[in-house]
């Protein structure tokens, strides 16, 4: 795998999301500014709710991508600072419909909105902050923006469906699953990534190597998330081991481990993701099987190879810090697992 080049020459530095937030550290700034300003409204509940999942919500990896895909691209204007922002709204009114759907009560180790406001409140403040993006891409006047950034929603939505449809359902197949996630996680990836060539007037092969490298990235970041949810690092990111498996989810592990066990190690799979008939020794047994049938390590590996694939979409753009660290986000996703 590569090795993230710094801004500097400190070329041993372990992957992490600082080089990338120093990079666009200025735009990102900007792009804070435009999402606290838009987040207002007379309606006091608004801004309270939706400020508090956006500074619960994360270092803003995606708005982060627009931006950098934006430099990358020699684009000097401001218009990629409201789109990012625009980016951002899409993720955050996803967590708000999906803390709800899943019935969460943490996000990040704090209360979800919906734990803290109810299931109401979470539902239409996403919604508002679902129309503020829309009127951020009608500001931006683009009739490919918009077009890029509506299908993403869409495209999103089915994701979240057809997670619903799948919820608690061990005979998911690895192509499902893996569906699922390009739909619901990858897709905002590689729109935030492909408006960084289009607000540059690139052609569309580079906003085409964009959408390639957002969507693998995207893929590689969720499969190593869910990695995470049976590895004792979940604790240094604000979460709980087993979070995914409590709440019956099917992720790839689970996938590969029950397709490749025997018909008793099935049987507890169907009680404990479909019946979600749950004892406290389940976990350790859950985490047992998947490293029996090498499930979490081959979920890595599956990663790599969607990260391999973003990495070569890189290689029709110029060298340069943009790239480098661009390059080096594929090892910060793959290298947290470790």
């Amino acid at each position: 795998m590569g090795v993230v080049v710094s801004l500097g020459d400190e070329r041993d530095r372990k992957p992490s999301l600082d080089v990338l937030a120093t990079l666009v550290a200025d735009d990102l700034k900007a792009v804070n500014e435009v999402v606290v300003q838009r987040m207002h409204s007379s309606v006091e509940l608004i801004p309270q709710l939706a400020g508090y999942i956006v500074a619960a919500g994360g270092k803003r990896l995606r708005p982060m991508l627009t931006l950098a895909s934006a430099r990358l691209c020699g684009y000097q204007g401001r218009r990629h600072i409201a789109l990012a922002a625009c980016v951002e709204f899409i993720h955050t009114a996803t967590l708000l419909h999906d803390d709800v759907v899943d019935e969460s009560d943490l996000r990040r180790g704090l209360h979800s909105a919906n734990a803290v406001w109810g299931n109401k409140a979470s539902v239409l403040v996403g919604d508002f902050l679902f129309s503020r993006s829309f009127e951020l891409m009608v500001e931006d006047g683009s009739l490919e923006v918009l077009a890029i950034l509506s299908r993403c929603s869409a495209i999103i939505a089915e994701g979240e469906v057809a997670q619903l449809v799948t919820a608690n359902d061990t005979a998911t197949g690895e192509t499902a699953y893996l569906d699922m996630i390009t739909a619901k996680t990858a897709q905002l990836f590689a729109a935030a990534c492909r408006l960084g060539a289009l607000v540059a007037g690139r052609p569309k092969v580079d906003e085409e190597a964009l959408d390639t490298f957002g969507l693998n990235l995207g893929i590689a970041f969720q499969l190593i998330d869910d990695v995470l949810d049976f590895s004792a690092k979940q604790a240094t990111l604000g979460k709980t081991v087993g979070d995914d498996f409590r709440d019956g989810k099917v992720t790839l592990p689970v996938v590969l481990a029950f397709h490749r066990g025997n018909e008793m190690e099935r049987a507890f799979w169907r009680r404990t993701i479909e019946d979600l008939d749950q004892n406290k020794d389940d976990l350790d047994q859950a985490i047992g099987l998947l490293r029996k049938h090498n499930a979490l390590a081959d979920t890595v590996e599956r990663a790599r190879h969607y990260g391999a694939i973003a990495r070569d979409a890189l290689g029709i753009f110029a060298g340069g810090a943009e790239k480098e660290v661009l390059a080096g986000l594929i090892d910060f996703c793959i290298r947290r697992a470790h």
